[in-house]
């Protein structure tokens, strides 16, 4: 399954300064991980942002977004966000910054 370049490429911008950054590609994207957590990451057109369980309710509230569910179940701490959402470089930062915050309590791997 192909990814957004241009997407992937502009998470990588936001990316490139920080400490223990490796990307891997996975579930048919690419997946952006910090210390070994999963962060965030390219599927298709969508951002997958990791936000955690404690907000994923409201952030589905959030336009543009709906649940990370590529197996068919939803992923209770992760969502999609639509390319609508993420025009601005602005609200790209957003979310990966809301990705980065939540990933940062996680242990390192």
């Amino acid at each position: 399954m192909a990814f957004d370049q241009g997407l992937a490429e502009r998470v990588r911008g936001h990316l490139s300064d920080r400490e223990g950054v490796v990307e891997k590609k996975m579930f048919g994207g690419l997946a952006f991980m910090i210390d070994g957590n999963m962060c965030c990451g390219v599927m298709r057109d969508m951002l997958m942002v990791r936000v955690g369980p404690d907000a994923y309710d409201d952030v589905l509230a959030r336009p543009h977004t709906r649940p990370m569910d590529f197996t068919g179940r939803p992923v209770k701490s992760m969502v999609y966000v639509d390319g609508e959402g993420l025009k601005t470089d602005e609200e790209l930062s957003a979310w990966i910054e809301r990705a980065a915050a939540f990933v940062g309590t996680l242990p390192a791997k």
